[in-house]
C-alpha cells in the first residue's frame, strides 16, 4: 500500500476513534490506535475499564469495528492488542 494512502486512511480511523471515545470514556474507558497493518486491520489499545470488562468484545466488534467500516469499507477489522 502507498504511504500517502496508508496515512490519509490513518487520518480517517483517528477521526472516528475519536467520535467514539466520548461514548467509551462515560463508561470509565478509553480506546487508542496503535496500528493500521498491511492487510488493512486497525490494531487499538482498550484502556481503563474497557481493558478488563467482559463485554470490551462485544464494545469492539459491534460498536466501534461497525463505525470504522462503516467510515472506511477499506478497513477488514478492529481488533485490541
Amino acid at each position: 500500500m502507498q504511504q500517502e494512502k496508508k496515512k490519509e486512511i490513518i487520518e480517517k480511523v483517528r477521526n472516528v476513534l475519536d467520535q467514539i471515545r466520548p461514548y467509551i470514556q462515560q463508561d470509565g474507558g478509553d480506546i487508542e490506535f496503535v496500528e493500521l497493518t498491511d492487510d488493512m486491520i486497525v490494531n487499538v489499545a482498550l484502556k481503563g475499564a474497557c481493558g478488563s470488562c467482559p463485554f470490551s468484545t462485544i464494545t469492539l466488534k459491534n460498536g466501534v469495528e461497525t463505525a470504522v467500516k462503516k467510515a472506511i469499507p477499506d478497513i477488514k477489522a478492529v481488533e485490541s492488542v
